[in-house]
């Protein structure tokens, strides 16, 4: 699993994901995608395009920085997920939570 951080703006930071987000890819960058997400942003955009599978492992890794985002007023969103990936993110309700776009700037806009 691969992982990289772009600063967008002062406060806002897009997270772009490739590989599989199972059981190890979750556990390679769990440590690393939660401390890129709770240090100096409010706003995240995470790039799932070149994520080809998520399992509910790789679900809490997307969840649980999202969650600490949201407690100290931030928002995370997610960005061009695959037809799989997206079909996952549906069943399981996390649509609800983080919402999911295909253009950048109309992610980057969701976040204020």
């Amino acid at each position: 699993m691969e992982i990289s951080f772009e600063q967008l703006s002062d406060t806002i930071k897009l997270v772009t994901l490739a590989g599989r987000l199972d059981m190890m890819g979750a556990q390679s960058i769990d440590l690393k995608f939660t401390a890129g997400v709770a240090t100096g942003v409010s706003g995240v955009v995470v790039d799932l395009s070149g994520v080809s599978f998520l399992a509910s492992l790789g679900i809490r890794t997307l969840i649980s920085p999202a969650k600490a985002l949201k407690a100290r007023g931030g928002k995370m969103v997610l960005l061009n997920p695959q037809p799989l990936v997206l079909e996952v993110l549906k069943v399981s309700g996390l649509t609800v939570i983080l919402p999911v776009y295909t253009d950048l700037a109309e992610a980057v806009a969701a976040l204020g």
